[in-house]
């Protein structure tokens, strides 16, 4: 029940299918949470399985900029102010801030009204702010890339956001089957199929398949799987650190992975020192692509990736040797070189790299369909806690399941 003391509030609504998802208890629990208060004021349930709910909730606080927070956290599940009025703007203060009171961005579809029009927001994305242009057009923008002067929407008035649509419990498509609980007793060749289809699909309609892979991808012994499916088109884009290009390097070159002979499993003389040497035979060629056009690098899936002409971003970290000449090291430079490759993705898929999968995820729009595969459950869990709920998972090793993909895309 709303307190007497409270007089400031806000009635928010919610459609779909409120109780089979959860989105209504976790929308009343954030209320709460944040120091607010709600009353239900109307709950129309759906009579029919497929029938949709619409709830109107009267949330309330002390104070208005308590409030504007509370409803920019409700958003995340898709809950509006019944009357979102227009958005306000202010100039950012200076390069690199937001006004204090900026409009926080969820990674779900938004509009953003401006002088009663509704405009739809360029490339959602979680945890930045939105920016008006002067062409009256409306973009999410990181922290690190505003401008002193540029119009910043602030608040949450005349703001909308939309929920991707919800297909009642018991009537998810095939692919929908891997949005359950984060399991491995799941029948991973049924899986492995829906994916292959799903990928298959997205390919038909001219979009691109985004890959995000760590450096177990070469330690499974799984890079000839990748590069098939490389070379039948089923890469379009890359994203990983140095240890993934590093160690695919040194196989190579090597023919081992950390120093590990991959035919035969067992240490190498001085294979330790092979992950460093692969990286200067590559700092003295200039590049990955310069390697590989010289004759330097003739095999795995850097080369594949070069040799089909497609695109990859090697962002690196503090842990890194080398590195490699084409990782970024500057992270924020990493992350714009990884926006600009998400032009035109309709499905992404990450195997066996937690931070590379989570730095993604924060990048990625919700309506963009997101796979993530790993061996250990907590990747998974990670990724969609963190804010990507589009995240499903499967739990297996990273080597059986790209062999699996591989013959079914890319058949020997």
């Amino acid at each position: 029940m709303s307190s007497p003391t409270r007089t400031h509030s806000t009635t928010v609504t919610l459609t779909g299918h409120l109780m089979d998802t959860g989105i209504l208890a976790r929308v009343l629990d954030d209320v709460l949470e944040y120091g607010g208060d709600y009353r239900i004021e109307s709950l129309d349930l759906g009579r029919q399985h497929e029938d949709e709910s619409r709830a109107l909730v009267e949330v309330s606080a002390a104070d208005g900029e308590l409030l504007e927070r509370i409803l920019m956290r409700v958003q995340v599940h898709g809950a509006n102010a019944v009357d979102p009025g227009t958005a306000t703007t202010r100039p950012a203060p200076a390069d690199g801030v937001f006004p204090e009171d900026f409009y926080s961005t969820t990674n779900l579809e938004t509009l953003v009204r401006l002088d009663r029009e509704w405009l739809r927001v360029e490339r959602p994305e979680m945890d930045c702010g939105l920016v008006v242009s002067g062409e009256g057009t409306v973009r999410t923008v990181p922290v690190s890339d505003v401008r002193a002067g540029d119009a910043v929407v602030c608040g949450a008035h005349g703001v909308r956001v939309e929920l991707p649509p919800q297909a009642p419990r018991g009537e998810e498509d095939d692919f929908g089957f891997m949005s359950s609980s984060v399991s491995s007793e799941k029948p991973q060749a049924l899986l492995v199929r829906q994916i292959a289809e799903r990928m298959r699909e997205v390919k038909a309609a001219g979009q691109r398949v985004l890959w995000v892979g760590g450096p177990a991808v070469v330690h499974t012994g799984a890079a000839p799987a990748m590069v098939r499916l490389v070379q039948a088109g089923y890469v379009d884009v890359l994203f990983a650190g140095n240890a993934l290009a590093t160690h695919d390097i040194e196989s190579s070159l090597f023919g081992t992975s950390l120093g590990v002979d991959l035919a035969k499993g067992s240490g190498v003389p001085h294979g330790h020192e092979h992950h460093i040497r692969a990286i200067n035979t590559i700092r003295a060629a200039g590049s990955i692509a310069a390697a590989v056009g010289s004759g330097v690098l003739t095999g795995g899936v850097m080369h594949a990736m070069v040799q089909a002409e497609k695109p990859f971003v090697l962002v690196g970290s503090v842990r890194d040797d080398g590195p490699l000449p084409d990782v970024i090291t500057d992270v924020i430079d990493g992350q714009r070189a990884m926006r600009a490759e998400l032009h035109d993705v309709g499905f992404a898929i990450m195997v066996a790299t937690m931070l590379h999968s989570i730095a993604t995820g924060n990048l990625l729009p919700a309506s963009i369909p997101l796979v993530c595969v790993d061996i250990n459950p907590a990747t998974v869990t990670k990724l969609a806690d963190r804010g990507s709920a589009q995240a499903m998972g499967i739990v297996t090793d990273i080597g059986l399941f790209l062999e699996q993909l591989a013959r079914e895309l890319a058949p020997e």
